[in-house]
């Protein structure tokens, strides 16, 4: 996996400034807790933060430049994002930067146009138990997890899932109420790398979850771009002499 990541961990952050409880489990945002656990973590060199209402999103053509590797978690206010912002971050994407989309980003406007479907689902809140399964032991992404996470506290989200099946899948989530769901879907676009990862309802503390964060801080590594020759399109010579 890649070394010296530079990742930017974007977030709606209206939750955590509306409701009382939520603030108190994330005090510094759902960004701050994750932000605090990839600073102390080997290959990750750089981390910044972005939110919504700052101007351009946060998401400057600068900060984008500088980023290998941005997340993304919204939730209320998939609307307000800005249309050119979701351009912007979508040619980054099929650019080569990596996206790692976390639980109720499904239904981002840069997510469901990347899968090209509705990205809807089955959904209930009751907080019972989720036990992600690993599908694919030998995947970067689950490096250091056993054979599966438990929470005992979540928001079910159940098939059908309306994305385009997964290159590959890594992460399958089993409910106490009984759904299936798949967790862990990674999917290449253009020279980008894109994972969505579904645990992270903002009303119980997951992003204090160790195992949770372990995923997201290896999936940074995994989804970075890779340095290669620019790929060239359009007409080309012939490399070698073609004899009439």
């Amino acid at each position: 996996m890649c070394e010296n990541v530079r990742v930017t961990l974007w977030n709606e952050h209206r939750h955590e400034q509306k409701d009382e409880q939520i603030a108190k489990l994330y005090p510094k945002g759902m960004h701050g807790a994750i932000a605090e656990y990839l600073d102390a973590q080997d290959g990750i060199v750089q981390v910044r933060t972005a939110t919504l209402d700052e101007p351009e999103h946060g998401l400057t053509e600068q900060v984008l430049a500088d980023t290998d590797v941005l997340t993304w978690w919204g939730h209320m206010a998939h609307g307000e994002v800005r249309d050119e912002i979701v351009e912007r971050v979508h040619a980054r994407v099929l650019g080569g930067m990596g996206l790692i989309v976390l639980h109720s980003g499904h239904f981002s406007k840069i997510f469901r146009k990347l899968m090209g479907t509705t990205c809807n689902l089955k959904w209930r809140e009751i907080g019972e138990k989720e036990r992600l399964w690993v599908t694919c032991p030998g995947h970067p992404i689950v490096e250091g997890l056993g054979e599966y996470i438990e929470l005992e506290h979540t928001e079910m989200y159940g098939e059908r899932f309306d994305v385009p099946a997964p290159d590959e899948l890594v992460l399958v989530s089993w409910f106490a109420g009984g759904e299936i769901f798949r967790s862990g879907c990674c999917y290449h676009r253009g020279r980008g790398k894109i994972f969505y990862f579904r645990p992270g309802h903002e009303t119980y503390p997951i992003y204090h979850n160790e195992q949770v964060l372990r995923v997201i801080c290896n999936a940074c590594r995994w989804a970075a771009p890779v340095r290669t020759a620019e790929p060239v399109f359009g007409n080309r010579q012939p490399l070698e002499p073609i004899g009439g």
